[in-house]
């Protein structure tokens, strides 16, 4: 019975990282890969392929600015489905206000940070939103 409760604490939560900019990606991977398990798309369309795949996140961080499907895009497909409204979403943006955007996302997010972000804060709120 020990073990099970071992195994239990190890189970390390899923965040889907969407972006298109590899840097983000790479200092997003470096501050959350000791405590999550994280799963890493360049766009919009790929992180919904995956989605559609049955998968499903414990929290998801998308930009606002990507090519093929922007973040407003991406936050309205996941808010309308069934499957993924409940899916705490948090986007990050580096060109506009978020005044801007959040009159972009008309649905509920966990989370709205400006780029270049804290990744003490980031961590923080993800650690709020997930517990």
């Amino acid at each position: 019975m020990l073990s099970l409760e071992k195994n239990k604490e190890t189970v390390k939560k899923r965040i889907l990282l969407v972006d298109d900019e590899v840097a983000i990606l790479k200092l997003l991977e470096f501050i959350l890969k000791k405590d999550y398990e994280l799963i890493i798309k360049n766009n919009g369309f790929d992180a919904l392929t995956w989605l559609d795949s049955g998968n499903i996140p414990d929290l998801i961080i998308s930009d606002m600015e990507m090519p093929y499907f922007d973040g407003a895009d991406f936050v309205k497909s996941l808010k309308v489905s069934g499957y993924f409204r409940d899916v705490p979403v948090i986007v990050l943006s580096g060109s506009d206000s978020l005044e801007n955007i959040k009159s972009k996302i008309p649905y509920p997010i966990h989370g709205l940070m400006s780029k270049p972000f804290n990744p003490s804060i980031l961590k923080d709120k993800i650690k709020i939103i997930l517990n």
